[in-house]
Order: C-alpha cells, then sequence, then structure tokens
C-alpha cells in the first residue's frame, strides 16, 4: 500500500515533459515578438548528424538533438510547482 501524501514519479516525470514541450512552443512563437525574443534565447546539443548501423538486410539510424531555452526551462519550473501542489 502506498503511504498517504506520497507522489508518483511517472506523474512528475510526464508534468516536467509537459513543461519543456509547452515552454519551447511559447518560445517559438515568442521568437518574432521584440519584448519576449529572449525566450527563445538557448542552445542545441546532441548528434549534428545521424548515426547509421547498416547491417545489410537492417539500416538502424540514431539522433539525438536537444534544445533547451528560456521558455523550456520556465516551463520546468511551472510544472515543479504545479507537481508541488498537487
Amino acid at each position: 500500500m502506498r503511504k498517504a501524501g506520497s507522489k508518483n514519479g511517472w506523474v512528475l516525470l510526464l508534468l516536467m515533459l509537459a513543461g519543456i514541450v509547452v515552454g519551447g512552443f511559447i518560445g517559438s512563437l515568442t521568437q518574432n515578438v521584440g519584448a519576449l525574443s529572449w525566450l527563445n534565447y538557448g542552445q542545441s546539443f546532441g548528434l549534428d548528424s545521424p548515426l547509421v548501423l547498416n547491417l545489410g538486410i537492417l539500416v538502424i539510424t540514431f539522433g539525438l538533438t536537444i534544445r533547451i531555452t528560456i521558455a523550456s526551462i520556465i516551463g520546468m519550473i511551472i510544472a515543479g510547482l504545479v507537481y508541488r501542489f498537487l
């Protein structure tokens, strides 16, 4: 049995992912707005070109790029606050 008041880690993970997605969306929407363009400032990191594994009859391609912006960080903070008050 779960203790009263214990929180589920999956809920936190889903809220954080939602915060990142919504924050990134808001950042991309505000990139052309003069006073809010700072929300889209960020850094991308990951694989520039995908890694290809050719096994003859099977070709597997791996690639991952992550873009962290100010808006996605704000979204994660808001998601953490929402989780705290659940």
